[in-house]
């Protein structure tokens, strides 16, 4: 069963880690309301800079900071875009998605949907 994945990478300050938590059990609640299959947020253990790319050198990651690497499981993309359009107009996300009241930097969040390639 091929399924769809939103999956994010962000950097987080150290000391925001708790809030970034609470926002994030907040935000998975909403998308599973909604129809979402999984929502998983990680945060990194065992992950070093490389000599050309990596999770810490892709995010600009400072020193104070750990990176969080997150994942949301769909049916298929179009129900993806059908809970994300419901999301979206959720108020009580829209109060949490405040650049200036978020507790990490999102301008250097990414992003990106990825159709199933092999699920064992």
């Amino acid at each position: 069963m091929a399924r769809y994945v939103d999956g994010f990478v962000v950097p987080v300050p150290t000391k925001n880690l708790d809030a970034y938590r609470r926002m994030s059990r907040k935000c998975g609640r909403i998308w599973m309301e909604y129809g979402a299959l999984e929502y998983v947020e990680c945060v990194a253990d065992d992950v070093k800079p490389g000599k050309l790319t990596s999770f810490p050198q892709a995010v600009k990651l400072k020193a104070d900071e750990v990176v969080v690497f997150s994942w949301i499981v769909y049916k298929s993309r179009r129900q993806r875009d059908s809970v994300n359009a419901k999301v979206m107009s959720d108020p009580r996300l829209a109060s949490m998605m405040d650049p200036k009241a978020a507790p990490f930097d999102a301008k250097r969040m990414f992003w990106g949907g990825f159709k199933g390639l092999v699920e064992m």
